[in-house]
């Protein structure tokens, strides 16, 4: 049996910095980034480093849902201060502003996760989750079509994420997703 202490104060907190930084530096760049330099800029040792993510895998792992869970854990909020279709509508900027923004990050995950992992499968869910709430609550609200698939919605994101991704992605992305929210609002009892 294994000891479940909670980690310090201390500990949380050079952990947090190293995830803010490993965030950062590993999202602006598509070449590898030492994990020297992560430590350096985030104020600890390596070897604090090491002790929380033993390997360059599980720091990137770390980083990936922690960025995950970021944009899933937004449906909440956004659903309390907006109309569901507009939730849904500012969730999926969200999500694909990440994944376009994070594309140092792609390039880590691919060299340091191994493709059997269980983490996008995890982070397939978790997307799906958020985006079943936000279609549900659309679908209550009569202002989105109650017959579509969030896995549907998944893969249309793709594209969108894909334009992204582009010199001149952001404006094109918009339009995609405006269109996804039109077929989306199509023939929903409310929508205007």
């Amino acid at each position: 049996m294994t000891d479940a202490r909670p980690m310090r104060a201390d500990a949380r907190r050079n952990r947090e910095k190293l995830l803010v930084v490993a965030v950062e530096m590993l999202s602006g760049t598509d070449s590898e980034v030492p994990l020297e330099s992560i430590a350096k800029r985030a104020g600890v040792g390596i070897g604090t480093l090491y002790r929380h993510f033993p390997t360059r895998g599980d720091l990137v792992e770390a980083v990936y849902r922690q960025e995950v869970d970021r944009v899933c854990h937004a449906v909440d909020e956004l659903l309390a201060e907006l109309p569901p279709d507009e939730a849904l509508r500012a969730w999926m900027d969200r999500f694909v502003t990440y994944f376009a923004t994070k594309h140092g990050m792609a390039a880590a995950l691919r060299a340091a996760v191994s493709p059997d992992s269980n983490l996008f499968g995890h982070t397939y869910r978790q997307l799906v989750t958020a985006l079943d709430a936000l279609l549900g609550a659309g679908a209550a609200a009569g202002t989105i079509r109650a017959d579509v698939p969030p896995d549907d919605v998944v893969l249309a994101l793709r594209g969108a994420w894909a334009a992204a991704e582009a010199p001149d992605g952001s404006a094109r992305a918009g339009r995609l997703l405006d269109l996804l929210m039109d077929g989306l609002r199509y023939g929903a009892p409310g929508a205007s």
